[in-house]
């Protein structure tokens, strides 16, 4: 049986393919070699790990550091908060002092700025000048104490005739002289003497919502 000549084409491809073979065996060696080496020079140092997963001693690391962050995460939270407390405070107050110098305003304009108009802006809820009450208002109470009020909120005192707030986070809060939690305001208003007349009030020149009493928060 005569066997088939192969063509010059199978000839060539054939010696192709043989070249190929022996570049993939030269290429699998030098890879052979690079790994050997790359797993001894990580077990020396202790660095060797798996490319699926992380191992045990990274695991414990990162878990540390998040235990770590989140504390002093934690630490803070109580700060923050405090921190957002006193400026929601501190806008209503502001809010309050806009609408009492438009309170005066109004009655200037109207040419109702007389002594007895001028006597309610100190005696009147100044809550009631607000378009809109804070979330946070409980009412007007008589005499009211820190524990009829919850804290965080503010209390019209119908005996003092002063707005309050009840402080809820106060840890860097410092009271004033009674020693509660919280931050008694009043309307103050200042008089100067006007030449020339027999009026003994004076004339208004300042309009002022400010606490009662001093106190220290965060200073």
């Amino acid at each position: 049986m005569i066997e088939p000549v192969p063509s010059a084409e199978y000839r060539v491809q054939r010696k192709q393919c043989r070249v190929l073979s022996a570049e993939c065996e030269v290429l699998a060696s030098k890879c052979r070699t690079k790994g050997i080496a790359q797993l001894t020079r990580h077990l020396a140092l202790g660095t060797w790990h798996s490319h699926k997963g992380f191992t045990l001693i990274e695991l414990i690391i990162v878990i540390t550091i998040i235990v770590i962050l989140a504390g002093m995460f934690l630490v803070r939270v109580p700060f923050y908060q405090e921190q957002a407390e006193k400026a929601a405070m501190q806008q209503v107050e502001g809010a309050i002092q806009s609408a009492l110098v438009l309170r005066y305003g109004t009655l200037m304009t109207r040419g109702a700025a007389n002594e007895k108009e001028l006597s309610r802006l100190a005696s009147d809820n100044p809550i009631g000048w607000l378009q809109q009450k804070p979330k946070n208002y409980a009412g007007e109470y008589f005499a009211p104490s820190p524990r009829a009020v919850a804290p965080g909120q503010w209390v019209f005192d119908l005996q003092s005739r002063d707005l309050i707030y009840i402080v809820d986070h106060g840890d860097y809060f410092t009271p004033g002289k009674d020693g509660n939690k919280w931050i008694r305001f009043h309307v103050q208003l200042g008089f100067e003497p006007v030449l020339g007349s027999s009026d003994k009030g004076g004339e208004l020149v300042t309009t002022l919502f400010v606490p009662a009493e001093p106190y220290r928060w965060f200073d």
